[in-house]
């Protein structure tokens, strides 16, 4: 029955656990037992919370006395290591915060938390969330479910590899430039980046700068994504880009009134695209136009124009760069992992190539304004490639052979917009790794990209699919 539990999605526990098939303690010590079986091959979870049992007793004991229950109550989640969680180990990633144990949750844990979820464990992460692989010195390695010798992706690789194993229903990541999307694509599962602000980054280090940053839900059904998102999003009062109230959405909700228009694109714009990867997003397109949609494929010229992966370098390094120096003052930079060592030593950029790179970026939104005039989402890539080995600093993809930081290519255009964008599996490659595709839909329009992401969930032959680990 634990196997049978631990596959369940968070939105069939909540409903189990309220009609009193499931005990809130018995799924905790599902996960924890599916814990303890897999995560010494996965090294996702590096701290399972404390009192995590003592919480499910006590959400049984609700359960029993028959009172209101929130929307997760009893169910377990899990939360990326950079983001705070009161009473349990946040380390970031990082020696320089060996031991540090928040006395507050983050915005976004606190609202599972008062939907009645259970923290179960934090997960994996870069040093400072600030890499594409999941590996530093403190913790360690992170790897993939369905191929050890692969990355779960990163920054929240920890968190995709520990919900595609079954370790945790639902979790919280956060994203830079690819960091729900991708570790979604590489392991197979679905989450999503909504639009910059909608949900407050308060209680996630570094507070500034955060124009490009957000915190989303990760899981594996399209359902869960929109339970969490309607819990985690609007705003805290403490976060000045969270201003916009949860109810505004300028998408088509639940039940369009028209066809959903759509543009599908691989090339050009996010550099060169593996064929297995093209081939996908052109399945999910064919898909959506046999379900009704017009579908329309599409070139984007800002994206042409303006690189978005090198407007996001020239700006992302300048504004990060004051934060990691504070964090390491005064520490021996044997401390730092390579990634962020390799960061601090990068020249800054100049101020007049700092000026091009932000003009750069109005242009690329202004594109999308023009864009989202007459289509109402866009299908794209997640990743060029499916999930990578450990460790890669190139990749050949049709022939042209480009640094693995291209690996953000078609992700970071929707940071740097701030524009909603959800990953969801709909292919698998010849060498049996989860390929995903990217829904982007217009700014505020979330249920757009949620209500497209359904439509190809029920189709998918990959929904309930697993690896075997």
């Amino acid at each position: 029955m634990g196997s049978e539990i631990t596959y369940l999605d968070a939105t069939k526990l909540a409903e189990l656990i309220r009609t009193r098939e499931l005990s809130p303690v018995d799924v905790v010590q599902a996960h924890l037992d599916r814990i303890e079986e897999v995560n010494p091959q996965l090294n996702a979870i590096v701290v399972v919370a404390p009192g995590a049992l003592e919480a499910a007793k006590v959400a049984e004991s609700e359960v029993l006395a028959g009172g209101e229950l929130g929307p997760l109550h009893g169910v377990p989640v899990s939360v990326k290591d950079s983001i705070d969680t009161a009473g349990a180990l946040t380390q970031r990633g990082s020696p320089i915060f060996t031991g540090r144990v928040p006395t507050a949750d983050a915005i976004s844990v606190a609202r599972l938390r008062g939907a009645g979820a259970i923290v179960l464990a934090k997960t994996n992460v870069p040093e400072f969330s600030y890499a594409t692989e999941t590996d530093n010195l403190l913790t360690g390695r992170t790897n993939n479910p369905w191929n050890l010798d692969h990355t779960p992706g990163g920054s929240s690789g920890g968190e995709s590899a520990a919900i595609a194993a079954g370790m945790s229903p639902l979790g919280l990541g956060t994203d830079l430039a690819i960091s729900v999307r991708g570790p979604a694509a590489q392991t197979g599962i679905v989450a999503l980046k909504a639009t910059h602000g909608r949900v407050p980054m308060t209680g996630i280090w570094p507070r500034v700068p955060r124009r490009f940053w957000h915190v989303g839900p990760m899981a594996r059904s399209v359902r869960d994504i929109a339970l969490a998102y309607s819990l985690l999003a609007g705003p805290d009062g403490a976060d000045g880009y969270s201003t916009v109230p949860l109810r505004f959405d300028a998408g088509v909700g639940t039940s369009p009134t028209r066809p959903i228009r759509v543009g599908w694109l691989v090339e050009p714009g996010f550099g060169p695209i593996d064929a297995e990867v093209s081939a996908t997003v052109q399945a999910a397109a064919d898909t959506l136009r046999g379900l009704g949609c017009v579908v329309e494929g599409v070139r984007i010229p800002s994206l042409e124009s303006d690189f978005a992966l090198d407007v996001f370098n020239r700006i992302g390094v300048m504004e990060l760069k004051p934060a990691f120096a504070e964090a390491i003052a005064g520490r021996d930079r044997d401390e730092v992992f390579k990634v962020v060592k390799r960061m601090l030593t990068t020249p800054d950029t100049s101020i007049e190539d700092y000026v091009k790179a932000e003009q750069a970026a109005e242009r690329l939104r202004d594109g999308f304004v023009d864009y989202f005039q007459r289509y109402d989402a866009l299908v794209c890539p997640v990743l060029p490639i499916p999930a990578h080995e450990h460790g890669a600093t190139e990749f050949v993809i049709n022939g042209e052979t480009v640094p693995a930081t291209n690996v953000l290519a078609a992700t970071v255009p929707f940071n740097v917009t701030g524009l909603p964008a959800l990953s969801i599996r709909f292919g698998t490659s010849s060498k049996g790794l989860p390929i995903n595709v990217q829904l982007v839909s217009n700014w505020w329009a979330e249920s757009t990209a949620l209500f497209l992401a359904s439509l190809l969930e029920t189709v998918s032959p990959f929904r309930d699919m697993h690896p075997d680990v």
